[in-house]
């Protein structure tokens, strides 16, 4: 115990001294009162978006924490957030290295964890550029619908008995990424689902973690279990990786498989300095990203249109019209459905996936707010969407759904609308979202099309449980289990 609190009182006395010496004057933003050596971390609660939204009600809408050593601003206005994209964004385009991120990601390999430099833009460029291209995104438009349309008949076989629809649309959207990231391969490895696998990996990088807080604590996590849990993940990774990319090399050049994303990388790997390690990222982060984002919008909006049945029933009439006489809604429907659009934009809007996006990192000192406030450099940088989602500054009864509120209105979510940023915005924004909507409006449009859907008997929209789980995407925490009927269409 003495050792323990000498250590301790050292690492204080130290950060001190440093924080001191690197500190530049200027004024900081308000921000709450901070405890001795743990700063503000007590504060963050069991869901931190929550947790701060709150906080923001008292100290505005740019706030000024210290989480352990650890300097931290969040942002919970589209006001201020537009000053930030629009004036200050390089100077916000760090990347904190947190120790799991740094770990599960290949020495941060990952384009959304990858600091600010030549190699994040050379894997940006391959993810905007060779990965998630219109005509790329398109060339998967057959697994997509074959996808749905196994939901479908999964549903189907579960009446008339409640469906797990959280359990289905996983699925979905994880077989859909499966197809489109390994081909004709599958992501099984050794006893355990490559679904279980992103599962953990997942686990480990939202975990609350000592040494993102308190630098020089890392050993912690040799004692604690956390790199023990880490090196097993890394391994069965590596498991699944090395087999469906060697089976993608031992193709001949006739059958490359670049209609696949393995192929392309591997493609793009002859052609510049991609190492096995940086591929293996950027592989895993469309796995990580992709499925739980969609399978999360999908199930959100559901959610909260079996909460809300007048909305629903309109949303369901406008489907069933353009789709109707066809045994499914096909992409080429998803452009003429302009209300399930704006049900979709509702629900990005009150649970949007990434509720504090990735959190940013300030790689130089920077004036926002006109000079107001002075943010130093290695300041960690959150964008509460939840704050912003209920507005009543942008928004008119801003928790009540009602897509109609987009109605003739040109608030789109693809960054440019600091309103509405599901995906962020700036150079850090998520490139990822020409993947994820069509898998989202095909499924929302499919699920309506051919199924009338109400609660099990006793159980009435009042009773939902609207609970969040913590995750990097954050997921409904109770499954949505609904009964569905087939409908006449």
């Amino acid at each position: 115990m003495i050792l323990f609190i000498s250590l301790l009182t050292f690492i204080t006395l130290f950060f001190l001294v440093l924080n001191k010496a690197i500190r530049k004057p200027g004024k900081l933003p308000p921000g709450p009162q901070k405890l001795p050596i743990i700063g503000n971390l007590h504060q963050l609660g069991k869901l931190p978006h929550r947790s701060l939204q709150k906080l923001s009600q008292i100290h505005g809408d740019l706030m000024f924490l210290h989480l352990g050593f650890t300097p931290a601003l969040v942002v919970s206005s589209a006001e201020k957030a537009r000053d930030i994209f629009k004036n200050h964004d390089l100077a916000f385009s760090g990347r904190p290295a947190l120790y799991s991120f740094d770990k599960v990601c290949y020495n941060h390999s990952c384009v959304s964890t990858a600091p600010y430099g030549a190699y994040w833009r050379e894997a940006r460029r391959i993810e905007v550029l060779e990965l998630m291209t219109g005509k790329r995104v398109q060339s998967f438009r057959h697994i997509r619908a074959e996808e749905v349309g196994r939901m479908i008949d999964s549903i189907l076989g579960t009446a008339p008995d409640p469906v797990d629809l959280s359990s289905a649309v996983f699925a979905m959207s994880n077989n859909v990424i499966s197809r489109a990231a390994f081909g004709a391969g599958n992501g099984n490895g050794n006893g355990k689902s490559f679904r279980e696998i992103i599962s953990e990996t997942q686990s480990l990088a939202v975990g609350f973690n000592l040494a993102d807080y308190f630098p020089g604590l890392g050993w912690v996590n040799r004692v604690n279990g956390v790199d023990k849990r880490i090196a097993e993940n890394r391994r069965d990774l590596e498991r699944v990786f090395e087999r469906v990319i060697g089976e993608h090399r031992d193709r001949t050049a006739e059958d490359s498989g670049e209609g696949d994303i393995i192929g392309v990388l591997l493609r793009v790997q002859k052609e510049s300095d991609l190492t096995d390690d940086q591929l293996k990222a950027i592989l895993m982060e469309v796995f990580v990203a992709g499925t739980d984002s969609v399978a999360a919008t999908i199930i959100w909006t559901m959610t909260e249109l079996i909460r809300n049945p007048t909305v629903r029933r309109k949303a369901q009439q406008q489907v069933r019209e353009i789709a109707k006489g066809k045994p499914m809604v096909d992409e080429s429907d998803l452009p003429k459905l302009s209300y399930l659009k704006q049900v979709i934009k509702e629900s990005f809007r009150l649970h949007p996936p990434a509720p504090l996006l990735v959190p940013r990192e300030t790689i130089e000192p920077c004036a926002i707010d006109g000079g107001k406030y002075h943010i130093p450099a290695k300041t960690r940088v959150f964008f509460n969407l939840t704050a912003m989602s209920v507005d009543p500054v942008i928004w008119k009864n801003p928790r009540e759904f009602s897509p109609e509120r987009f109605e003739d209105s040109e608030v789109d979510f693809r960054g440019k609308h600091f309103e509405l940023l599901p995906f962020g915005a700036g150079r850090r924004g998520c490139p990822g979202i020409n993947f994820s909507i069509p898998v989202v409006e095909l499924a929302v449009a499919n699920l309506l099309f051919r199924f009338d859907w109400k609660l099990p008997e006793g159980i009435s929209a009042e009773d939902i449980d609207m609970d969040e789980s913590l995750g990097i995407v954050m997921r409904k925490k109770t499954p949505l289990c609904l009964i569905a009927s087939s409908a006449n269409n």
